[in-house]
């Protein structure tokens, strides 16, 4: 399995994961929208493969198109076919994924993300496609388990997760119907966060972000004058909630492990938690990304949001057993790099 299509391939995820699998002699068809994503990120993605001393001139070719749009991904297959390397295989990753712009929009998120993910599937059977890692999310499980392994309780809260899990019902319907076919994983990601550790990928969100690390890194800017954390009462060692944090490129290697994972293996469906097994509260977070990039982040309170919880960490057993997968980059790592990203890139990917 050579030949990848890449769906979301120059977001802040894909973009990562595609620097790994072109070190690693992958071909990579890429489709995006750029919607949500620069195509900057992906010249970037060129730059360090080669600066590797990769030979990546034939091995990235990018499409741009929505997936809504059945032809879309079909023009993808056929152009591999007709040049004689097929896609062995696809990591999708494309969606929608804000959790407070999908309950605001929830018909934006169900329309995007599952109309995109039944094309893919019936276009990937048109050619004969039957490997795919799907890019799920821990936001899928019930908010009252503190240390959630693939067994534990399903409860989504909000459409972004649902529609999560109808996908993975959806791929688990589809790998039934096809005995003997399809080899699936289900990547269910804790907290993403850092940036390479060139400076030259990071996240770039667009608009008001509400995850937790692009706000740190936005206070620590003076961009916002304070970090406002939800809940100072949580039953945790310092009162803030408590989360599983995992680098980003971290998180890109567990694809490629699951990649050479389904390599060896006959048709099978699996879930798998991506995170560190490690929580760290807020403000443990805070105060590290403070003392290693020698900065201040004013904060203050305010009262829990519904559906938060006090800790979800992840149990990484599975990965480690089954995939061999071992995170190794630290909270501090994740720290320096995300902030070494901004400096390097203050307005994001905006004025490249």
């Amino acid at each position: 399995m050579k030949n990848l299509l890449i769906t979301g391939g120059s977001g802040f995820i894909g973009s990562h994961l595609c620097l790994i699998l072109l070190k690693n002699n992958y071909s990579l068809y890429v489709l995006d929208s750029f919607i949500n994503s620069s195509y900057e990120a992906l010249n970037r993605v060129k730059a360090l493969a080669k600066f590797d001393k990769k030979n990546i001139d034939n091995n990235l070719k990018v499409f741009v198109g929505d997936m809504r749009d059945k032809k879309t991904i079909d023009n993808v297959f056929r152009f591999a076919y007709e040049n004689n390397k097929r896609i062995d295989g696809v990591i999708h990753l494309a969606s929608l994924k804000s959790v407070k712009e999908s309950i605001e929009k929830p018909i934006d998120y169900w329309g995007n993300n599952i109309i995109s993910t039944l094309n893919l599937v019936e276009i990937m059977i048109k050619y004969n496609c039957f490997n795919i890692v799907f890019s799920s999310s821990a936001s899928i499980y019930q908010k009252d388990q503190k240390f959630v392994n693939e067994e534990s309780f399903i409860n989504p809260l909000h459409p972004y997760a649902e529609t999560k899990v109808i996908i993975e019902k959806l791929l688990k319907s589809i790998f039934n119907a096809y005995q003997g076919k399809w080899k699936i994983v289900n990547l269910r990601y804790f907290n993403p966060i850092g940036a390479h550790s060139s400076g030259q990928l990071g996240e770039d969100p667009k608009g008001d972000p509400n995850n937790i690390f692009p706000r740190i890194i936005k206070v620590a800017s003076g961009e916002i004058k304070k970090l406002y954390i939800f809940g100072n009462d949580w039953p945790t060692r310092d009162g803030s909630g408590i989360r599983d944090y995992i680098h980003v490129m971290d998180l890109a290697e567990g694809h490629l492990k699951a990649l050479e994972y389904l390599n060896l293996i006959e048709p099978k469906i699996l879930n798998i938690n991506l995170g560190t097994g490690i929580g760290t509260t807020v403000i443990e977070l805070v105060r590290v990304f403070e003392k290693v990039n020698n900065v201040k982040i004013p904060i203050a309170y305010e009262k829990r949001r519904n559906g938060d919880v006090s800790e979800l960490v992840a149990d990484i057993s599975l990965a480690k057993s089954l995939i061999n997968f071992f995170p190794s980059r630290s909270i501090q790592d994740m720290c320096k790099d995300g902030w070494k990203w901004y400096l390097n890139n203050p307005e994001g990917y905006e004025n490249n």
